[in-house]
């Protein structure tokens, strides 16, 4: 395992639909925030999602989705493999956690693509 080699095109494919996915995440978090897709996404109702305590913390938490997706971006643009093997541990993380603390589908919805790119950095 040398983490220190270029990216390869796959890893960089992958870390950058982990990304689009971070995007996705923000746009129905931040700015769809009372949408029925992100009500779908989320499993809420609408009328939760409209509450103005639950969609300022849905704006807040959209805002550190969009910057994991540009922090990818400027790793992709660097072409480092060591920092997208760190970036996806992180998502993996926090993906485990909110599988524990929430929903175990988490995990994979979240860290799927990521836990893929994450063991694909190591080859």
């Amino acid at each position: 395992m040398n983490l220190t080699q270029p990216l390869s095109p796959f890893v960089a494919v992958l870390a950058l639909l982990v990304a689009a996915e971070f995007l996705f995440i923000f746009y129905l978090e931040t700015i769809a925030t009372t949408s029925e897709r992100t009500a779908k996404v989320f499993g809420m109702d609408t009328s939760e999602l409209a509450r103005d305590s639950v969609s300022t913390l849905f704006k807040n938490q959209g805002v550190y989705n969009a910057l994991i997706a540009v922090l990818i971006v400027c790793a992709l643009i660097l072409g480092s493999r060591l920092a997208i093997f760190f970036l996806m541990l992180y998502i993996i993380g926090v993906a485990a956690y909110g599988a524990v603390s929430s929903n175990p589908k988490i995990l994979l919805m979240q860290g799927g693509l990521a836990i893929l790119c994450l063991i694909c950095c190591l080859f």
